[in-house]
């Protein structure tokens, strides 16, 4: 089933337009409240570390001011008899177990007499504990542990030995409670007197503080919360009253578009009626042109195959005439036997049959292919060679053939040989246009595969034009005003890979040019 359609795509826009925004503004409020929480819980754990820290420092002082005391009353009350020493402790001991501090004055301070710093189960005499008057008197073990399993005793006894000090968390009963609460302490080794003085803080307090914390916080993220919906709902309603004027534009657009598509699908319509007869006209023309360009190429080498032509026959005229004045000489001598008659008559045959080839050559060469039809290169090139190799060799240039293996292919065979004839007649104008003493011409031919690749090679200076790919544009030459048509290696190029489904590829090297044939 198809959901977006035309008839309803701006609807659709409109919708889920909506519903984005929406959403996007419903999850902006969520994430922001539940950042304000975030915020609120690394809040209140901040405020309890800096609660403890604070109970922690008054803890210290408190029990450092006892310590400082008692050294004091040491040093200026003289001890001179050990029951005044022990009156002392007794008075100082009273005056410890009056001490209250925090906020309600639950917090005291509460003294060991240290029996076996090592620890034990009678490691030491509970001395002062005004929230536990009746172990005051009693030994004690360190093994005890409170409500949560903790044996705060062998911890603190432990610190002791290691720094002299130590802070233990622990849950204890609190004063006139019987309930279980947070509780901080800090020991101290009083060593003269052998005594852990220690004082304790509950830590409830914090419990309080972050609880009046948390409904003033609460009421204020409820505040702007609210404050956050009215905005978000505002700009809601703004962004998607927006959202449906653009579905509206956009539905319109549709429209206008849609009637605009139809026009043109109908004069699509009425092209293609007449497209295919069209494209068949147009195809024809140009295979026409092809042929008109192909034959054209041809005709425009005509002149300069009579001049090829009038050196092939050069030398049998020649020969011909000699054979004639032998035959007449000799007929006036008296001496023309049947024997030698015969001879003459068969050399002036192979003559007449070697010239009558050659206009055969000429007359298959400019004969248009209508079939594709199978020829080997070698022949091809053979029969190329007899046809243009003594215009070329009579200028000085050489011709060298290196052909190790044959290759037979598919194909318009007089076009393949005019593709030939072309890179040959370059070839031997641009050796002639270097003016050098002698030129030469190298045609390769070597299998790759299922690919035979032809080239032909001349020492003529290169190719001036670039870039080299351009030489392949049709009425592009290298030759002087009025020697070339620039359409013969255009039309090598379109037979090749138009007619052939090869590759025509120039390149130079060393002193000249090369021209590479792949079939």
């Amino acid at each position: 089933m198809q959901i977006i359609k035309e008839s309803n795509i701006s609807r659709i826009i409109i919708v889920s337009t909506i519903i984005i925004i929406s959403s996007v503004m419903f999850f902006n409020g969520y994430f922001f409240i539940a950042k304000q929480y975030e915020i609120l819980d690394s809040q209140i754990e901040e405020s309890r570390k800096n609660f403890i820290n604070t109970q922690r420092n008054i803890l210290k002082r408190e029990v450092d001011s006892i310590i400082e005391y008692i050294s004091f009353k040491k040093i200026y009350r003289p001890l001179l008899h050990p029951s005044d020493e022990e009156a002392l402790k007794q008075e100082i001991y009273e005056w410890i177990r009056t001490i209250r501090f925090g906020k309600d004055l639950s917090n005291y301070l509460f003294v060991y007499g240290i029996l076996n710093l090592e620890g034990g189960d009678n490691f030491a005499t509970m001395l002062i504990n005004p929230n536990r008057p009746d172990l005051e008197g009693e030994l004690i073990s360190d093994s005890y542990t409170d409500d949560n399993g903790k044996a705060f005793r062998k911890i603190f006894l432990q610190d002791i030995h290691e720094k002299g000090y130590s802070f233990v968390d622990y849950v204890y009963k609190k004063p006139d409670s019987k309930h279980l609460r947070p509780k901080v302490s800090y020991f101290k080794f009083y060593e003269p007197w052998g005594l852990v003085i220690a004082a304790g803080a509950y830590l409830d307090e914090i419990d309080e503080e972050i609880e009046t914390a948390k409904t003033a916080f609460k009421h204020k993220v409820k505040l702007e919360a609210t404050s956050a919906i009215i905005i978000f709902l505002i700009f809601t309603l703004i962004a998607n009253s927006f959202a449906v004027v653009l579905g509206r534009q956009i539905e319109k657009f549709l429209n206008s578009y849609n009637a605009q598509v139809k026009q043109k699908t109908e004069e699509l319509e009425m092209l293609n009626k007449t497209l295919e007869s069209r494209v068949f006209e147009e195809i024809q023309k140009g295979r026409e042109q092809e042929q008109l360009l192909i034959q054209k190429s041809k005709f425009i080498a005509l002149g300069e195959m009579i001049s090829n032509i009038a050196h092939q026959w050069r030398q049998p005229l020649s020969q011909l005439s000699a054979l004639l004045m032998t035959l007449k000489l000799k007929h006036r001598m008296n001496r023309l036997d049947k024997n030698a008659m015969d001879i003459k008559c068969a050399e002036a045959e192979n003559i007449v049959e070697y010239m009558s080839h050659t206009i055969d050559d000429f007359r298959n060469f400019f004969m248009p292919n209508k079939d594709k039809k199978e020829f080997s290169i070698k022949e091809s090139i053979e029969e190329v060679l007899r046809i243009v190799g003594k215009s070329i060799t009579n200028q000085n240039i050489v011709i060298e053939v290196d052909i190790p293996q044959d290759k037979k292919i598919i194909g318009y065979k007089s076009e393949y040989e005019q593709v030939i004839l072309n890179l040959l007649s370059n070839a031997k104008d641009a050796i002639i246009a270097t003016c050098k003493g002698e030129g030469r011409i190298v045609i390769t031919l070597k299998i790759i595969g299922n690919v035979a690749r032809l080239s032909v090679q001349d020492n003529g200076g290169g190719i001036k034009i670039e870039p080299l790919e351009k030489i392949f544009e049709p009425y592009v030459t290298t030759k002087e005003q009025n020697e070339g048509t620039g359409i013969g290696l255009y039309m090598s190029k379109l037979i090749i890979e138009k007619s052939m489904k090869g590759k025509l590829e120039a390149d130079n090297e060393k002193d000249g040019a090369i021209f590479t044939v792949e079939v």
